[in-house]
């Protein structure tokens, strides 16, 4: 198929559309949900961070210590992110394997997609033909294309 994806997401949420002509109107392939995003720290980690927590400690030594507890240079919001970004680009991963579009179109919060950026698999990434660094995850499909077009009238 030589359609284009347009993927618009969020740390809490990514809108998979297919547009088969440059001009057409897009049809929703899925919409997947983080909803760890919307949750508090507190239901979503069972243990507390420790005082050797990487550079947010009291004790930062720049490295694990032994007998302490160590975790790794990143809050749990970061953490579900990161899980979400997965999940988004191995989706994009099997549509590309499965030869479901040919070009890609990334809309997404900047921190999300730098996350998605640094998760999607180098084939994946070799297709991407745009990327807008904006969150537009509350808007329908047509008033997105608006807001694209926008965008690249600024540009």
């Amino acid at each position: 198929m030589d359609a284009a994806w347009i993927v618009s997401a969020n740390a809490g949420r990514a809108m998979i559309y297919a547009q088969e002509s440059a001009k057409g109107a897009l049809r929703e392939i899925t919409d997947m949900a983080n909803p760890a995003a919307r949750l508090r720290t507190a239901d979503t980690e069972s243990d507390k961070i420790g005082p050797t927590a990487a550079t947010k400690s009291m004790h930062n030594v720049g490295a694990a210590t032994p007998g302490k507890t160590y975790e790794p240079n990143q809050t749990p919001e970061e953490r579900q992110t990161e899980l979400f970004a997965r999940a988004v680009s191995d989706y994009l991963r099997q549509g590309q394997v499965e030869g479901r579009f040919k070009k890609l179109i990334l809309v997404a919060g900047p921190e999300f997609l730098g996350a998605l950026r640094q998760l999607m698999d180098p084939n994946v990434l070799k297709v991407v033909s745009k990327e807008i660094n904006k969150d537009y995850t509350q808007y329908k499909p047509a008033q997105l294309l608006e807001m694209m077009q926008a965008h690249e009238a600024k540009a």
